[in-house]
């Protein structure tokens, strides 16, 4: 979720008054992160669903964004990302995401995304000393600890203007990323930001976090790098995640 824009400058505007004292004085502040849930592919994979929930950070409203990417082209699915945010800090989160899948199930249905995925490779929130900038990964064989197309996914951020006064709000500018797939016949550049979308916030950081392909024997050849991105927030960087279309 995009922080809202007065809220965060005035905000913003108060803690530069107190700056380092605000630092001496309280914990370090942390925004609220992401948690994810993929949901699938089509059989011809040319479809996959996932879905980033989580407590709002501030406002401690729960939310269920749902988003089905078209892999052929790299773009949402029209109609997507489904977002449902409560208001009520009451509202458990179950029932938030009950809602969002409930809108969502029309769409999941209408293109078949029903293929389970498989993790391939996963960076977990307690992997220790992880750079999470370079994942390599290989699909999964029959036997024990064997794979097959090994490919090193590297992951590379830059500045990038916004159309947010993102230095303003957090004193650094928004990064863009490029990400290439190296271990095949040459290294691709799978993808490259050019111009950083405004539904991406002020980014400040990216990480690769997972790989995930189509499970239980579907047709391979077909993955979705999975990469957290850190917009700034209320309470510091929140987290969440964006998919990436790739062939091997």
């Amino acid at each position: 979720m995009k922080p809202n824009v007065d809220l965060v400058a005035s905000a913003r505007r108060v803690a530069s008054l107190f700056g380092l004292f605000g630092l001496m004085a309280s914990p370090a502040l942390a925004g609220d992160r992401a948690l994810i849930d993929f949901i699938g592919f089509s059989p011809d994979a040319k479809y996959f669903a996932f879905e980033e929930f989580g407590i709002q950070d501030g406002s401690g409203f729960a939310y269920s964004n749902i988003f089905v990417v078209d892999l052929e082209t790299d773009t949402w699915l029209e109609g997507t990302p489904i977002r449902v945010r409560t208001e009520d800090e009451n509202k458990p989160l179950l029932q938030v995401r009950s809602e969002a899948n409930s809108e969502a199930i029309k769409i999941i249905a209408d293109k078949e995304i029903f293929v389970p995925a498989e993790i391939a490779v996963l960076i977990g929130d307690g992997a220790v000393e992880a750079d999470a900038q370079n994942l390599a990964f290989g699909i999964p064989g029959y036997e024990r600890g064997k794979v097959q197309e090994e490919r090193l996914l590297t992951l590379k951020t830059f500045p990038l203007k916004s159309s947010e006064d993102c230095e303003l709000w957090f004193d650094t500018p928004p990064q863009g990323f490029e990400l290439t797939l190296s271990g095949g016949e040459a290294s691709v550049t799978i993808h490259r930001d050019e111009v950083l979308p405004k539904s991406r916030g002020c980014v400040l950081d990216y990480r690769l976090y997972a790989v995930v392909i189509p499970g239980l024997d579907a047709p391979q050849g077909t993955g979705v790098a999975v990469v957290s991105t850190y917009p700034g927030g209320f309470e510091g960087p929140d987290r969440r995640f964006l998919a990436v279309p790739f062939a091997f």
